[in-house]
């Protein structure tokens, strides 16, 4: 029995580190999925959020989310958008983004939206830290930053 044992010890060492691994990438996993988009626009990951910008010539609409996909309030809070069109520096507005009602923030500006538009949104609420999310149109045409296939309307 003597001989087995350093052997026994470390298949259950092995077998240990193994589980130990596996419940760290399923937790991991469940932050690398696709961010869903519930409005037609884009989503992506921001720290502890969900942020999808629905981005239109003059308008933007920020909708948040937790990581479980539940609305999280806006109230009290603030976000700032750049948008900018090619690799010009001088393209580039700001637009300040005010809660609008439940988990959404939005602003208006000047500005248009192609193929080239890149936006960059800052995100605070109260008592969080700050936290940023970049989007692209990928394709999106007539000054318009919701897919062709947008999702149906989902209300968080």
């Amino acid at each position: 029995m003597k001989r087995y044992l350093p052997g026994l010890l470390i298949l259950f060492a092995v077998t240990m580190c193994s589980t130990s691994a596996d419940a760290h990438r399923q937790e991991k996993k469940k932050h690398i999925e696709p961010v869903k988009a519930y409005h037609g626009g884009q989503a992506q990951e921001a720290g502890p959020y969900h942020l999808e910008l629905i981005a239109t010539d003059g308008e933007l609409m920020l909708y948040v989310a937790d990581h479980d996909d539940k609305a999280v309030s806006t109230e009290g809070g603030k976000a700032k958008a750049t948008i900018q069109r090619g690799y010009e520096k001088t393209s580039r507005v700001e637009v300040d983004l005010q809660p609008a009602g439940d988990n959404l923030l939005k602003g208006t500006g000047t500005f248009t939206i192609n193929h080239d538009t890149k936006i960059m949104v800052f995100i605070k609420l109260p008592g969080q830290e700050a936290h940023a999310a970049s989007f692209a149109p990928s394709g999106a045409q007539g000054g318009d930053m919701r897919p062709t296939n947008a999702a149906s309307s989902h209300k968080h």
